[in-house]
């Protein structure tokens, strides 16, 4: 009889546990039609869900009680409502969004180290969604930033396509790339990691230019991009992204999500494959590098008390890239017969994020990566392993309505050994490889005040100690003032410094046939810069407009150049021995219409160049900045024709003429042409979340001529004979993508179903 009293107790509770849950369902419409893929969730729980291509969602099996239902879609205006939840009952919601210019609203990390609306943040940040890089599919981040105003990917060697990020015009290494606000894209991973992110698993990407060492430390002088991953919670069931090009390029995307209890999760993975020798320009050499990656990434996100925050990551990179003459085979590689050059990667990388179980808000987040490269640059062989471990202690404290407090602690280990001199030290005995390690512990500190409804100033200060280079301290100071939501006026103030990582940075340094040559021993760069930022919202009859203005000034101090100039057959490295600037101005625009038509185009205009004194002479001179073009632009266009589900992008980028890297008398222009490279595709949507798209990229068919000097004789073994001008193999005459005009078509599958 007890047992059996027990059982129905038992029963009983579990049918009480179950009863005291319920359902959310509803549909998101905005400007008169649905809002496909709307973000939704339950402020302070990991429940979520996103909606269909007909606006429709659901959320089921919520705990009864009381929530703030949030909507997020590009575009438009956050959407909260209060929703209350009874057992066993479904609460419908009609969520109708107002349109507005997206990055007005949108909530941003970067600036000031804290969720902030981007219109109420004191540092300027730019936001960019998934969808916006969708207009132009690209296999990797990389390729997809050349969207983005004043960011220019540049690559760096004609041969195995390596490249990096300009902000601004400066060169890749000023520019950090955050993945979650962890740096985890830096030295050795420069130059290849940044191929490596799949546009599958980002949310957002959030940027910043101008120096940003104060929060973020070494690295960040020209800018920096932080990569938000996609929340598990809140991602579709199940996702797909196939496309495939007459170049015979294969990219595929697949993500997947679920939830259990009080864990989400989502797993997404990324395969690229590029096995076409091509050779347009006829030089024997493959335009375009062959590339076989894959890229596998999988976050957790736990729902812990008092709406705790805690989340862990972690990814797999692999890629097997080549470029080089079009006989080459792997039974070459390293070889000085048949030239190429042959690059394996493998990358490990650990994200972590978790909030202390204290009163006081204070964020742990820690990373850790493990990079191996096994590379083969003609008979040159470069082998590379870093390992960087970074731990990051944030303190946010908000003293008042009006003053807000930022205080934080941080570590970084990086260990790294190579088969250069970078790690070879001098010993009694003769030459010894000795890898190098690093320590960096740093403080910071963030003071921001709301001086009025209208004013706020943010001012930081940031002590690190370098092992190699000792104490550093970089400040910053920020203003605001928004006398209404229509003019926002800032002005950013910020010093910021870099410790150089030659062999890691500058790919340069190792192609070809050139020999590396430091002058002296490289001190740690400087820069101080200055930022005036104006952005004005206009309401139209018909939709909106967003225009924003920004001027920036940066001085560099002990800058590291690489002379290509003065000897065909050397690069030659040295500190600055007078000053670098960077100077310009800034223009975007962003216009949406109920027409319904969006136009988003960016104009930046700038001058990059050193000021230097020649040994023997009294008089300083001005060397302009290579691959910094005094001109360049941005534009997308997207129509929708609503009634027969299609949409039209037509994307472009466009460039002034910019100084190249050329040889003594060399017969190549030292200036590139005005150029320009567009893109259109046509989407179809089928609805339940299937669609069809298609386009031709560079449809103009622009590609640089000669980018290689002397491709007949890269081992440089005929150079004695009928050389007049004394040329040599050379891989770094780019400014342009080596690949011409190209069709894709591509299939987009997702499923918005809410994770029980």
């Amino acid at each position: 009889m007890r047992n059996t009293f027990t059982l129905i107790l038992v029963w009983l509770s579990a049918m009480s546990g179950i009863a005291q849950t319920g359902a959310i369902r509803g549909k998101v419409t905005g400007t008169g039609a649905p809002a496909s893929f709307a973000s939704i969730g339950l402020e302070g729980t990991v429940l979520g869900a996103t909606s269909d291509a007909e606006g429709n969602f659901e959320l089921r099996q919520v705990p009864a009680g009381s929530y703030r239902l949030q909507v997020r879609a590009v575009g438009f205006a956050p959407y909260d409502a209060a929703v209350t939840v009874m057992p066993e009952q479904t609460a419908w919601v009609e969520a109708t969004l107002r349109q507005q210019a997206a990055r007005l609203r949108e909530v941003v990390v970067t600036g000031t180290m804290r969720e902030t609306f981007s219109l109420e943040s004191p540092v300027p940040v730019e936001v960019y969604t998934s969808k916006y890089f969708q207009k132009n599919p690209t296999p990797a981040l990389f390729e997809a930033l050349a969207q983005v105003n004043g960011v220019q990917p540049q690559i760096n060697c004609n041969v195995c396509g390596t490249g990096d990020i300009h902000i601004n015009g400066m060169e890749g290494a000023y520019t950090m790339v955050l993945i979650d606000g962890m740096p985890l894209v830096s030295a050795l991973s420069t130059v290849y990691g940044l191929s490596g992110i799949p546009n599958s698993m980002i949310e957002r990407v959030e940027v910043v230019k101008g120096p940003a060492s104060t929060l973020y430390g070494s690295e960040a002088m020209a800018g920096l991009i932080n990569v938000i991953t996609k929340s598990p919670a809140k991602a579709p069931l199940a996702s797909a992204d196939v496309f495939f090009t007459s170049h015979r390029e294969l990219n595929a995307d697949v993500g997947l999500s679920r939830r259990w209890g009080k864990a989400s999760t989502l797993l997404s993975t990324n395969y690229y494959r590029f096995q076409n020798r091509r050779d347009v320009n006829h030089d024997n050499f493959t335009d375009v590098p062959l590339q076989h990656r894959i890229s596998l990434f999988n976050k957790w996100a736990f729902q812990r008390k008092d709406n705790r925050l805690a989340s862990l990551a972690a990814r797999y990179y692999y890629e097997d890239r080549f470029g080089g003459e079009r006989q080459w085979a792997p039974t070459y590689r390293g070889g000085d017969s048949i030239y190429g050059e042959s690059v394996y990667t493998r990358r490990y990388e650990l994200i972590g994020t978790y909030q202390l179980p204290v009163q006081e808000h204070l964020m742990l987040s820690y990373s850790y990566n493990d990079h191996h490269q096994n590379s083969a640059y003609g008979n040159t062989s470069y082998i590379g392993q870093q390992r960087v471990l970074f731990g990051q202690l944030v303190w946010n404290k908000e003293l008042n309505q009006r003053h807000h407090l930022v205080a934080g602690a941080t570590y970084r280990h990086t260990y790294y050994d190579d088969n250069t001199p970078a790690t070879e030290q001098q010993r009694p005995q003769g030459g010894q490889n000795e890898p190098v390690t690093t320590r960096l512990p740093g403080v910071f500190v963030q003071d921001e005040l709301k001086l009025s409804a209208a004013t706020t100033l943010l001012a930081g200060l940031r002590y690190d100690y370098n092992t190699e280079h000792g104490s550093i301290l970089t400040p910053r100071l920020n203003l605001k003032w928004a006398p209404n939501d229509d003019h926002v006026f800032r002005m950013s103030l910020g010093k910021g410094y870099r410790v150089v990582n030659l062999f890691t940075e500058d790919h340069a340094a190792l192609t070809g046939a050139r020999e590396v040559v430091i002058r002296n021993e490289l001190k740690p760069e400087e820069s101080y810069n200055a930022t005036l930022n104006y952005q004005h919202f206009l309401n139209l009859a018909q939709g909106y407009l967003n225009l924003e203005g920004s001027a920036f000034y940066t001085y560099f101090t002990n800058k590291i150049v690489a002379d290509f100039l003065t000897n065909n057959y050397q690069i030659i490295y040295d500190n600055l021995s007078g000053h670098a600037v960077s100077r310009g101005v800034a223009l975007n625009a962003e216009m949406a219409l109920t027409a319904p038509l969006r136009v988003h185009a960016g104009l930046t205009l700038m001058e990059v160049y050193q000021v230097q004194q020649p040994e023997g002479k009294q008089q300083d001179i001005k060397v302009p900045q290579l691959h910094a073009p005094a001109l360049s632009g941005t534009f997308t266009a997207s129509y929708n024709f609503p009634a027969a589900r299609l949409l039209l992008d037509y994307t472009g980028t466009f460039s002034s003429p910019m100084h190249l890297p050329v040889q003594e008398n060399d017969f190549r222009p030292e200036k590139s042409p005005w150029f320009t490279l567009q893109h259109v595709q046509l989407t179809k949507s089928f609805g339940k979340g299937l669609e069809l798209y298609g386009g031709v990229k560079n449809i103009f068919d622009f590609m640089p001529r000669h980018p290689l000097m002397r491709p007949f004789d890269p081992f440089d073994k005929q150079v004695e004979v009928n050389n007049p001008n004394n040329y040599s193999f050379d891989t770094e005459y780019n400014y342009a993508p080596l690949q011409g005009r190209r069709t894709f078509i591509g299939l987009r599958y997702t499923l918005a179903e809410t994770k029980k």
